[in-house]
């Protein structure tokens, strides 16, 4: 796998890996940035969600279980000083759709974290990940 980064302007850079699509990644405001773009740390996060959410979604779609709709919301605590990893990670997965069990769903998600989801396992080296999950929320 590659990727390659080009600079644009003050702390803003586009990157683009071997599906050919460029992202834009900018610094906060706060560090100096313009805030043009996702962090490089909101893409470890989302990396983290969308590895997840495939290896769950096929799991499940093995099991022919019908997903009508399927969220993940992530929340993180980094270490105070550099370099500031994240220490804490909690994935809220939400699913609808019919006939899914809550023995379904855990084993489809401990799969994904324990054994297929590359993410997770080299994020899981200095962040506690925990979960949670409900079925036909409101």
């Amino acid at each position: 796998m590659k990727a390659a980064i080009k600079y644009v302007d003050g702390l803003t850079f586009i990157g683009k890996g071997e599906s050919n699509n460029w992202v834009t990644m900018d610094a906060s405001p706060k560090a100096g940035g313009s805030g043009a773009g996702t962090s490089p740390m909101e893409f470890l996060l989302m990396g983290l969600g969308g590895c997840t959410a495939v290896d769950v979604i096929l799991m499940l779609k093995k099991r022919k279980k019908q997903v009508d709709k399927f969220d993940i919301e992530i929340s993180s605590k980094r270490a105070d000083e550099h370099p500031k990893v994240f220490t804490e990670i909690h994935m809220s997965y939400k699913f609808w759709g019919k006939d899914l069990t809550n023995k379904e769903i855990e084993r489809a998600i401990e799969l994904s974290e324990n054994k297929y989801c590359s993410a997770s396992a080299m994020i899981a080296k200095t962040a506690k990940i925990t979960y949670d999950f409900v079925i036909n929320a409101e």
